[in-house]
């Protein structure tokens, strides 16, 4: 603002009331302040002052539409953390006003705070929009975002430890004898990518190279996987493992393979990743990486609060482990 005020030749005062729209300044100076404002990529967060002043309590959580992943707000992992950052807010006081923009323009997301809608954003994946994100935090928006930490990541990230999760559950599959596992996940997402590079870990820890013409890079969304799930496992019988990267996506490996003829577990071992609550009613009931929900949006949220009072804070990964049940054991004896 001093800057502006600086360039405009006027007070800081002065540019304050123009960009607060008060009608004690004449057209031709606030116009000047504006345009100097908008080259510089500079707006009054709404929000966060309402928020400082005590009179916004209220949180906008937005779940992007990619059109790649077509993953719907339906999802059980979406409703499952956005039911716990509710929960989180409604304890402490707080409103949430869900949204949902289209990925390629996350600029968007912030129409709620920059009109003093909300105090802060909280948004449910980075999806392939790195870039866009470090644009946001560029400008000071208060925005936490749950996803992978990346290189040069400006906005702060609370996510869980995607490379674990792809170790733990491969290492089990071949702990079980299996060799041929297959991938299910677009690493395009980063989140997918590091469960990948965990999975080539955990092959490589065990003497085995990694084959591309396992790795099926499918779509989160069922119905748009369903199709390329089942044609890969009629190309592929070699297969003796899965890991998939959702447990939306391991119940669909199941059914293809049971629909090719194939036995889940005895022929073809399967894990899933979240742990949603459907994973434990599957039939094989389904061995998967735990994602800590309840803990990520206690975290989720105390970022956004700590970045509202002006504090800077870091991107946080947490642990996860991973849930063996029916679909991944083999027969003993």
């Amino acid at each position: 603002m001093a800057d502006i005020a600086r360039m405009a030749g006027v007070s800081v005062s002065t540019v304050s009331r123009c960009l607060n729209g008060s009608p004690l300044v004449n057209a031709e100076t606030r116009r000047r302040v504006e345009e100097l404002a908008k080259s510089l990529n500079y707006t009054i967060n709404l929000g966060a002052k309402s928020f400082r002043l005590q009179e916004n309590r209220t949180v906008a959580v937005v779940v992007p539409y990619d059109r790649d992943s077509r993953q719907h707000i339906s999802d059980p992992f979406f409703l499952t953390i956005v039911g716990a950052i509710a929960d989180v807010l409604t304890a402490r006081g707080f409103d949430m006003l869900l949204s949902r923009v289209d990925a390629d323009h996350l600029d968007q997301a912030m129409r709620g705070v920059e009109m003093g809608k909300a105090c802060g954003l909280l948004l449910i994946g980075q999806w392939r929009h790195h870039d866009q994100l470090n644009e946001l935090a560029a400008r000071h928006m208060p925005v936490v975002v749950w996803g992978a930490e990346l290189p040069q990541q400006l906005y702060c990230t609370v996510g869980g430890d995607n490379h674990a999760g792809g170790l733990l559950a491969t290492r089990h599959l071949i702990e079980a004898g299996r060799r041929r596992i297959a991938f299910l996940g677009d690493a395009r997402l980063p989140e997918v990518l590091h469960r990948r590079q965990g999975y080539w870990q955990a092959l490589r820890d065990a003497g085995l190279a990694p084959d591309p013409a396992l790795e099926l890079p499918v779509s989160f969304a069922p119905a748009a996987a369903r199709a390329p799930i089942e044609a890969f496992f009629a190309a592929h019988r070699e297969v003796d493992a899965v890991m998939a990267c959702s447990d939306l996506l391991a119940l669909e490996a199941v059914r293809a393979l049971r629909a090719a003829g194939r036995s889940v577990p005895a022929e073809v071992s399967v894990t899933g990743y979240d742990d949603m609550a459907l994973a434990a009613y599957g039939t094989p009931a389904l061995t998967t990486v735990h994602q800590p929900v309840a803990e990520a949006a206690e975290a989720l949220v105390d970022a956004l609060m700590q970045m509202l009072a002006g504090e800077r804070v870091a991107p946080l990964t947490l642990p996860v482990h991973l849930v063996v049940r029916d679909s991944s054991l083999r027969a003993t004896g």
